[in-house]
């Protein structure tokens, strides 16, 4: 699904933002990053690519960090908020270039082309959630550099269910078109219907496993969704130290909304918040349907810990 744009940036006035800390990045981290940039290069010789170049010697390369999803798990949030580094070249648009079979099959010239343009400092960041849930994603990924980085955001299995419903209810909602109630989705003769895609989705263990057939865990990090809506700075800083980034992003960055419910960003004395459609509220649901939710995702959750060798607060 092509994902919703940034909301309208509000133009006023803030109070001075805090100094960014200063950029210590070890000579073991450098030489890291050089490794993957040589093996992106190789990539891009292999494959006789033609770049875009920029007169300001900027130009359009191929992603170094994808954000694989998981879809409602706060994806956009997440690239809006690295966005805010000055390192970090973000493309817009959800691509779908390895789960869509018309655009891979376009070549990764086309994918390069649907980059934005960055200068040779930057890590440019690509995210389609999907990602994660295709089961031919992650060796496609691996094909086009193995050491690439990636990002992966969780959030509660159910609560993820219950955001996938909405999202899909208010598109109806938007065209006029009728939709069913979430509990025709989620009860089938009696029982939970554990067909229902909202609910694969949220099967985290699963999908997780067909990703680290590819790449080791270290190569994935998971973002707490959850708490990456109630206290983004601390989740954000990980991140920077994951993708290796110097530390520039701040707490005063971010402030919270009471409108809107969440946060909101803070970028050189503009604001900025999520399009409207993040955040709605979930449609009213039976406690004893939402225990059988939790009843059934208890088990993949312990599997998913012992997996990643962590545990999150969900039910």
């Amino acid at each position: 699904m092509a994902a919703l744009l940034l909301g309208t940036l509000l133009l006023i006035v803030q109070p001075h933002i805090v100094p960014s800390r200063p950029a210590v990045i070890s000579k073991v981290e450098a030489t890291s990053q050089s490794v993957e940039k040589e093996l992106l290069k190789k990539t891009i010789l292999k494959n006789d690519f033609k770049r875009n170049i920029h007169f300001n010697g900027s130009c359009q390369q191929l992603p170094q960090t994808i954000i694989i999803g998981v879809r409602k798990g706060g994806t956009r949030a997440l690239l809006e908020m690295l966005s805010l580094h000055p390192d970090i070249a973000v493309a817009e648009s959800e691509v779908h270039f390895f789960d869509w079979e018309d655009h891979y099959g376009n070549g990764f010239q086309w994918y390069m082309n649907q980059m934005p343009f960055s200068y040779p400092h930057q890590i440019t960041v690509e995210k389609t959630p999907a990602y994660f849930t295709s089961p031919k994603v992650p060796e496609r990924v691996y094909n086009m550099n193995q050491s690439i980085r990636l990002l992966l955001i969780l959030r509660d299995p159910s609560e993820r269910v219950l955001s996938d419903y909405t999202q899909v209810f208010y598109n109806h909602v938007q065209k006029h078109k009728p939709y069913p109630s979430i509990e025709e989705f989620l009860i089938k003769d009696g029982e939970l219907n554990v067909d229902y895609k909202a609910i694969n989705r949220s099967l985290y263990y699963f999908h997780m496993q067909n990703w680290l057939k590819y790449f080791p865990l270290d190569r994935i990090h998971i973002v707490d969704g959850d708490k990456l809506i109630k206290d983004p700075f601390p989740e954000i800083e990980k991140v920077e130290r994951f993708l290796r980034l110097s530390p520039q992003i701040n707490a005063s960055n971010f402030y919270f909304n009471k409108t809107k419910g969440f946060y909101c960003l803070r970028d050189s004395g503009r604001e900025r918040c999520l399009h409207e459609s993040k955040g709605r509220a979930h449609p009213h649901v039976d406690s004893h349907l939402l225990d059988k939710l939790h009843e059934y995702f208890h088990e993949p959750n312990r599997k998913f810990f012992e997996l990643v060798g962590r545990t999150f607060d969900w039910h």
